[in-house]
């Protein structure tokens, strides 16, 4: 284990830091993360009203398997820089790195920003639907429950301090509670499609045609046509498979990182796409009704389950899939807090490095960690001031994430011949030839379009309550970050900043200045390649 220890060292200080965290994730619990941060059966149950009753069952099936192929490709050029780049700034570091040295400092403070508001939005949007999951089982249980603001925002803050709490232990123990999440996240997804199946008669099943076919376009955005209101359908799809990146936050904490975290991005990506489609079929089989759907509790995945098992194992199993969200919510704050600690490493943040320390206890963030949980509830407090403000900026999560994933891709092919960009490929390579570029051209085309289904309006008429700020949110905040940037932060930010002393950069100067000494990479000699060769 040492060895191995040693070497992504090696590799972390040829990047320009110096090791600071305890790698205590095995493969397992490296799997286990990025399976967890994508919440299949939690993420599904939050975002099913949108899909189902906009643009029906058949938007459901077909945008899900449509959308999870073009995620694929997303994940592996992900996966690919990650491996290059096993850093805990992740993508942020990787953009910077993959542009010229002019260009650097706007470019790592742009795609920093997106990256750290599109997690803080995205922890805060998946705690408050968690909130609202519990509060849905009990208005399932007790109908005459009165649900108010207050108490909504109340749980979410609560479970934000708990999820506080438990990042505040050290890696070892997050390691060893999170090698168990991805047998809750899978296992209560295969026993809901199980116990769907076996409780619901054949007679009362949707027919082929209801779930797969023409039937199943039931158009209720009150003004979009069918395409469109179909399209919407990807909401759920792209919302379930984001923060791809979150393992490669947490690769300073993982052994082996060059090849467990990209290795951890392409299982669970392939694992959640196929068992997510077969989750929303049998969904639709069982969905009974569509005029009957949300329901009392608000929730139409709730409501199918009470229907076809009854109310009693209906909340049980539902259980699961809350405790399903709370390891989303765990997962993503550890994430968030290590890229807020990446960034104000490279005195990102206006705080001198504070954030960007160590707690000698842990070895952890602990710093990055309590300010993410304060920066995180801020939202949900809005919420009591205007639930459109608060929506408004949970719209950003997506977005802001899936652009700051394809702006290193995007650069990696600009400059691949740039004097100033050296991309060394790690383990996990897809190949200079057709294989890797038509996964990077067709992902930057994808998530381009799919920016554009998540700015339109849902429902009509449009008005100040229901409009999608999500496009306006998100401009705003790439046109703030770079005026801030052009009027202070250029004094303090530089890009990415090496924090290696001056006796470790000496050594490493000395073995690359030899004639024969090999490439981190190529020391390792086995790779994962993924390739296909243009001869």
């Amino acid at each position: 284990m040492s060895g191995t220890t040693d070497d992504d060292d090696h590799r972390l200080e040829a990047l320009g830091y110096k090791p600071s965290f305890r790698r205590e994730f095995s493969n397992l619990a490296t799997i286990s993360f990025a399976f967890s941060i994508m919440g299949l059966c939690s993420s599904i149950a939050t975002t099913l009203n949108t899909p189902l009753l906009l643009g029906g069952p058949a938007s459901v099936t077909w945008c899900w398997l449509l959308g999870s192929c073009m995620c694929f490709t997303l994940g592996s050029s992900i996966a690919e820089i990650v491996s290059a780049f096993p850093t805990c700034g992740g993508l942020y570091t990787a953009s910077a790195q993959l542009c010229p040295k002019s260009h650097r400092a706007i470019v790592g403070w742009i795609v920093g920003w997106l990256n750290i508001l599109g997690q803080v939005a995205g922890l805060s949007s998946t705690e408050f639907g968690l909130a609202n999951m519990i509060w849905a089982a009990v208005s399932l249980s007790s109908p005459t429950f009165q649900l108010t603001q207050g108490k909504t925002v109340g749980l979410f803050a609560g479970l934000l301090i708990v999820h506080g709490l438990l990042n505040s232990v050290a890696t070892r123990y997050l390691a060893f509670a999170t090698r168990g999440f991805v047998f809750v996240n899978l296992g209560a997804t295969v026993v809901i499609i199980i116990v769907l199946l076996a409780t619901t008669p054949r007679s009362a099943m949707h027919s082929a045609t209801y779930v797969f076919g023409s039937q199943g376009v039931v158009n209720q955005t009150g003004g979009w046509n069918n395409g469109i209101a179909f399209l919407l359908g990807l909401l759920s799809v792209q919302w379930t498979m984001t923060d791809y990146d979150a393992t490669a936050h947490i690769s300073e904490e993982v052994r082996r990182a060059a090849y467990a975290a990209p290795a951890a991005i392409f299982i669970a990506v392939i694992g959640t796409g196929i068992l997510g489609w077969l989750l929303n079929v049998v969904l639709m089989l069982c969905s009974g009704p569509i005029e009957n759907l949300p329901g009392i509790s608000g929730s139409a995945f709730l409501q199918i389950m009470a229907l076809r098992m009854g109310t009693p194992t209906a909340l049980f199993l539902w259980s699961f899939v809350c405790l399903t969200a709370f390891f989303v919510s765990q997962t993503a704050l550890q994430a968030c807090s290590r890229t807020v600690y990446a960034f104000s490493r490279d005195h990102g943040l206006p705080d001198n490095g504070y954030f960007g320390h160590i707690a000698g206890s842990t070895r952890t963030p602990l710093r990055a960690i309590w300010f993410t949980t304060i920066l995180s509830i801020l939202p949900g407090f809005l919420d009591l001031a205007s639930p459109t403000a608060a929506n408004a900026i949970f719209a950003l999560t997506a977005i802001a994430l899936d652009l700051s994933y394809i702006i290193p891709i995007f650069l990696r092919r600009l400059y691949a011949n740039h004097p100033d960009v050296k991309f060394r490929p790690g383990p996990f390579y897809m190949g200079p030839g057709l294989l890797g570029w038509a996964a990077n051209v067709t992902c930057i085309s994808w998530t381009l379009f799919v920016c554009i289904i998540f700015s339109l309006p849902t429902v009509f008429p449009v008005t100040k309550i229901n409009m999608n700020y999500a496009s306006v949110i998100t401009v705003g905040v790439v046109f703030l970050s770079w005026v801030w940037y052009v009027l202070s932060a250029h004094q303090h930010y530089h890009g990415p900043t090496s924090n290696l002393d001056a006796e470790t950069k000496a050594r490493l100067d000395m073995e690359e200045a030899e004639p024969n000494s090999p490439s981190i990479s190529e020391k390792e000699k086995i790779r994962v390649f993924v390739s296909m060769a243009s001869e």
